[in-house]
């Protein structure tokens, strides 16, 4: 009979993505209190809506004065899913709360929507995640069964869609800048820098200013996100040796996104999308192993490679 493989899912690469979603979050409702989040809004209501679907979040559970309550009960939710203790029970509580706050808070940004999506996606991969720690590397054979076949199968399928999702998101992104003047002449990052509400912060305007005032500085900012952009809404199409060059690049993109802008908890689901987008599936590397030869300061074991990662072979 033919047998078929598959990947893994349930490695520390899927887990390391788990940990950044979770974090995110996590600092959007520690660091914002109740007064912050929900708030009305002109034309639309007081947030948090509780119309249809979104009448199931955890805010709309309660009265307004205790929404701090909730606030930090779904905090210590975040910090247990961030920690990879359990996955398999504590993933559909951490997707709930990524629900919760998209659709409670009053100005959700995009990464709240890509959280949510992303947690979502990840949920379904962690329901067959029987390890006690998301961390720990997945043994190299799981029990022959059609159950545990089955689940990871979905488990794969899941981290499929969510690549597809992430380079559908950078293409578009990328795409819709093109048809404005500023972003087409290199100079958007001119008025960004500067604008009042989401530019630089005082610290750092001097120097950007210094950039973005030179025509080869700003045209540099402008379309330099750009290609990058572009080169990882095609990722998939490219060998993985070339992922792992963009991973650093998307990196850098979005840590410089936050440093300038403010948007931190995008960050983390963007963090999170890159490498679920560009490790490969079922990636595995022994973190423990890396962090000891770390700490013992000899050069660490290549995490990554262009090899098979761990298969499970079905019938």
């Amino acid at each position: 009979m033919r047998r078929r493989t598959i990947p893994i899912p349930w490695a520390t690469g899927y887990g390391l993505a788990r940990t950044l979603l979770a974090l995110g979050t996590l600092g959007t409702l520690a660091f914002s209190d109740a007064a912050t989040l929900f708030r009305e809004v002109a034309t639309v209501g007081q947030y948090p809506l509780c119309r249809g679907v979104t009448a199931g979040g955890a805010f709309c559970l309660v009265q307004p004065d205790h929404y701090d309550t909730v606030r930090w009960l779904c905090c210590l939710v975040l910090v247990v899913a961030a920690s990879g203790w359990r996955p398999r029970l504590t993933a559909i509580p951490h997707a709930y709360v990524a629900f919760s706050v998209f659709t409670g808070i009053s100005i959700p940004d995009g990464g709240d929507q890509i959280t949510w999506v992303l947690t979502l996606l990840i949920a379904i991969v962690a329901l067959g995640d029987s390890r006690r720690w998301h961390w720990q590397t997945s043994p190299p054979e799981l029990p022959q069964s059609e159950g545990r076949g089955l689940l990871a199968l979905l488990g794969i399928s899941a981290v499929v869609v969510a690549r597809i999702q992430m380079a559908v998101l950078y293409f578009q992104s990328c795409v819709a800048k093109l048809p404005h003047a500023e972003w087409a002449d290199g100079t958007a990052l001119y008025y960004w820098v500067n604008n009042y509400d989401f530019g630089s912060p005082g610290w750092l305007r001097p120097i950007l200013n210094a950039i973005v005032h030179n025509p080869v500085g700003v045209a540099a900012m402008t379309w330099g996100p750009l290609v990058i952009e572009i080169a990882l809404a095609a990722a998939l199409l490219m060998p993985q040796k070339v992922r792992w060059i963009l991973l650093p690049a998307g990196v850098l993109l979005h840590l410089s996104i936050a440093v300038v802008m403010g948007l931190w908890s995008f960050a983390f689901a963007m963090w999170a999308g890159l490498l679920l987008l560009l490790a490969p599936l079922g990636h595995d590397p022994d973190l423990g192993r890396i962090l000891r030869a770390v700490s013992r300061r000899t050069p660490a074991p290549e995490p990554v490679h262009d090899g098979p990662v761990k298969e499970r072979s079905f019938a």
